[in-house]
């Protein structure tokens, strides 16, 4: 449990420096030109793959469980969370219910779908190395 633990922790990190350097470049350079929903939608696949690899690197010479990998990702999901709000609040002077509000915007839905799909990579990972044989 404490491995998976840790692993979340620094999926997080790793993938949340990367995301926050891909939002700046985003919203500084691309989406004035394609519009901010667009902008996400290119931005969302280098995110992942970046996730992607990060999960696989944290996870070799680990034997991870089902568990365990549920944990990880939902680690760093929670955490990923809260520093969003977080910078919503500290850098916009946004309330909770004005940062929550956001979600009814296109741009904002598919940003948290992403943030679903980078908590569910870790238990995809061990769920597809469990099916090739690999545990």
């Amino acid at each position: 449990m404490g491995r998976a633990l840790r692993s979340g922790v620094v999926y997080f990190l790793a993938v949340f420096a990367a995301g926050f350097v891909l939002g700046v470049l985003r919203t500084l350079f691309v989406a004035p030109h394609i519009g901010v929903l667009a902008a996400v939608a290119v931005e969302l696949p280098i995110v992942l793959a970046v996730a992607w690899w990060v999960s696989a690197r944290l996870q070799r010479g680990l034997s991870l469980t089902l568990c365990d990998a549920g944990l990880m990702g939902g680690t760093a999901f929670v955490l990923l969370m809260l520093a969003e709000a977080s910078l919503s609040i500290a850098l916009f002077g946004r309330t909770i219910a004005e940062h929550l509000s956001l979600y009814a915007d296109a741009d904002h839905r598919l940003g948290l779908a992403g943030q679903i799909a980078f908590a569910l990579i870790p238990t995809v990972q061990v769920r597809y190395r469990w099916r090739e044989g690999s545990p």
